[in-house]
């Protein structure tokens, strides 16, 4: 009788321990990386950034990726060096973009050598500004130059970390709940979203003094977090591979010609671009979701004093949103017919909708927001488990792409007419944010388990960098030109902060204003421009790309019919 050789990797307990610890340092990058989407409105008014000033700005996170390459090189360092080097650097280099985007929004940048500096440099890139694809331009605040240098370096860790954590997945899942588990950690990964839209704006604002350099100082010690989690999963990962005999270093080095043979796959090609329409529609209106919203929504703020403007609500909506997270994932791994999960779905329900009561009453389109994630955190798992043991990959890629286009549609064209009603704006905001939130599960749980079945298991790190490089085309330049074309198609708030501006510095000039007052006047003007966005063809835009990915998700299936990529069976078989 021959012994069964027994590895970490043979513990489903173990298993997803491993997963939790790449999970939750993907919480923490998520975090984040939207750390400043929900006070937009702040940047403007405490920095002085416009709303091409924010786009450049959130646009640079992914530049160094597509431009420099990087993402090809972390791909090269991924399957050269193994996942668990890989994963520890990527922490490194995240934790260092975030230190040097904290700095550029602090109070100490203001006035320093470094704000001279990038005040009078970076204004002419050349060639890139030929191309047009520079990260710069010639009157970008220099808070907004040092912070998007900083998110250049934190996007290289990101993306790294991102298809880390795949190939990650992919080591201790394969042949087992791949899907699940890939939809499993980005659900969790997520509520790293509804995390930075409840406490971003709770730190900025705390104290009754705005601050928002306190938003970037919580994200970083994330960060530190962050990294831990990966120097934690180093040793684990470290002890399997003991276990398994297997080496991190490949016996077959990475061949300049292995990309060769990802890109002469076409199914490779379809994910790819449905990758990038998908994401491009999804991650670049994170960033300007609250905005939105507060220019969409009659929002009544809780008076100060009241429970509803405290300190304390915050951490229960917080605690309720854990709540509704906790109660629908767990339910996922109970069996049909087992009271508990009906009532873990049932307590799911009631907590949610105790939730959006709490986000409703404090009248701030941030709390409204952070229900994005709580819906996917909920039907991800499922839908991942639907995959493992039934397919129907491709049919899901374009049942999501539906739910995309009709969700941007809803809040370029609908949203609007309920301006003026409280609670009919803010019930069409929450079903229509929960519902962009499911359609946003479909692709972790249908696309991302897909790649391994088009690719060699030794290029998979390749193609998974090479699918996050085209991904991240899209992430660069669809925040920019969001800010472009907000700026572009309300010309009369433009014209507005810019003889607001005039105005006061010709008072100062002539002495009948001081500096102090000047910028106060402006900061509220700032203000009451940050909300007055028409954001209709912004919108538009982004549902033109989900009409596009309906349109490649309709074409997979064809192909997938025809070559028999597998895209339509299960995992496990």
């Amino acid at each position: 009788m021959t012994d069964t050789i027994k590895t970490l990797r043979d513990s489903a307990a173990m298993r997803w321990i491993a997963l939790l610890l790449l999970a939750l340092a993907m919480f923490c990058a998520y975090i984040f990386m939207d750390i400043l989407s929900p006070i937009k409105d702040l940047m403007m008014s405490e920095r002085g950034w416009d709303s091409t000033a924010f786009g450049t700005m959130q646009g640079a996170e992914t530049f160094l990726n597509v431009f420099i390459f990087f993402l090809i090189f972390a791909g090269i360092i991924l399957d050269k060096m193994g996942v668990r080097f890989t994963a520890v650097l990527s922490g490194a280099v995240m934790l260092a973009g975030g230190l040097i985007k904290y700095f550029a929004v602090s109070e100490s940048f203001i006035g320093s050598s470094l704000d001279t500096w990038f005040t009078e440099h970076l204004n002419y890139i050349p060639g890139f500004d030929e191309l047009g694809v520079s990260p710069f331009y010639e009157g970008m605040p220099a808070s907004a130059k040092m912070a998007a240098i900083g998110f250049m370096i934190f996007g290289c860790g990101a993306e790294m970390a991102g298809i880390t954590v795949s190939r990650g997945i992919v080591k201790w899942f394969k042949g087992r709940e791949t899907a699940m588990a890939m939809g499993s950690e980005m659900a969790l990964a997520r509520l790293g979203v509804a995390t930075c839209m409840i406490f971003s704006p709770f730190f900025a604002k705390y104290g009754g003094h705005i601050n928002v350099s306190r938003s970037v100082a919580f994200g970083v010690v994330l960060l530190c977090i962050a990294l831990m989690m990966f120097v934690v999963y180093f040793f684990m990962d470290k002890k399997l591979d003991k276990q398994t005999g297997e080496a991190e270093e490949k016996d077959d080095p990475f061949r300049l010609k292995d990309i060769g043979k990802i890109l002469s796959s076409g199914g490779f090609w379809l994910v790819a671009l449905l990758c990038v329409l998908y994401y491009s529609a999804i991650f670049p209106f994170q960033k300007y979701a609250v905005n939105m919203l507060q220019c969409n929504l009659t929002l009544t703020p809780a008076e100060t004093g009241t429970f509803w403007a405290g300190s304390v609500v915050t951490f229960v909506q917080y605690g309720l949103m854990l709540a509704v997270a906790a109660f629908s994932f767990i339910s996922n791994f109970m069996k049909k017919g087992n009271p508990w999960k009906y009532i873990l779905m049932a307590l799911a329900v009631v907590t949610l909708v105790i939730y959006c009561y709490m986000g409703y009453m404090r009248g701030t389109a941030e709390t409204i927001f952070a229900v994005f994630p709580l819906l996917a955190v909920a039907i991800t798992p499922i839908l991942g488990n639907y995959v493992d043991h039934k397919g129907k990959a491709a049919s899901m890629l374009v049942i999501g792409s539906l739910l995309l286009i009709a969700c941007h549609l809803t809040f370029a064209f609908l949203l609007p007419m309920c301006k003026g009603s409280a609670i009919g704006g803010t019930v069409v905001a929450y079903a229509t944010i929960l519902v962009l939130g499911a359609s946003f599960s479909l692709v972790p749980a249908a696309l991302w388990p897909s790649v391994p079945k088009l690719v060699d298991e030794k290029i998979i790190g390749s193609a998974y960098a090479l699918i996050f490089w085209i991904q991240n085309i899209g992430l660069w330049l669809f925040p920019l030109l969001i800010g472009r074309v907000l700026d572009n198609t309300n010309p009369e708030l433009t014209a507005k902060l810019a003889a607001a501006k005039e105005s006061t510095k010709a008072a100062v000039d002539a002495g009948t204003m001081t500096a102090m007052e000047a910028q106060q006047q402006v900061s509220e003007i700032t203000e009451q421009v940050a909300v007055s966005y028409d954001y209709k063809w912004a919108l538009v835009m982004l549902a033109a790309l989900g009409v596009a990915a309906l349109l490649i998700g309709f074409l997979l299936k064809i192909v997938d019919r025809k070559k028999h990529l597998g895209l339509e069976e299960p995992n496990i078989k």
